[in-house]
């Protein structure tokens, strides 16, 4: 069986550290970038089947990273879960506008994000 890869862009390393043992304990290879340059580089390169994306990150705000994804023909396909502390409508409406697939804000339930991201990965 293959393994899904899931580029996690997020510059908490506590929080990438935690979302890798749950994301690995589900059988999927992580990927990961601590800035949001950093992680547009490596969604382009790697192509991988999925990608968790903060919002607040040096260099290129998720938003933007997302944004440039979406509006590519080659990665736009990808599905890409804004993960982020900002609970503001106004934030979810502009991740939508962006093309984000969902937006899950933290603290997190981890069972909420692995039945989003088997539920992303399915459809795509």
């Amino acid at each position: 069986m293959i393994k899904k890869r899931i580029l996690l862009i997020e510059d908490e390393v506590d929080m990438v550290y935690a979302l890798t043992l749950h994301l690995e304990a589900m059988h999927y290879e992580v990927l990961s970038a601590t800035d949001g340059q950093i992680g547009l580089d490596m969604a382009r390169k790697e192509k991988p089947d999925l990608i968790i994306l903060d919002l607040m990150l040096p260099k290129i705000d998720g938003y933007r990273v997302c944004r440039m994804l979406k509006f590519d023909e080659k990665y736009k396909k990808i599905p890409i879960i804004m993960f982020t502390a900002r609970v503001q409508e106004h934030d979810k409406k502009l991740g939508q506008e962006v093309g984000a697939d969902a937006y899950i804000t933290k603290p997190f339930d981890a069972q909420v994000l692995l039945n989003k991201i088997s539920a992303l990965l399915k459809e795509h």
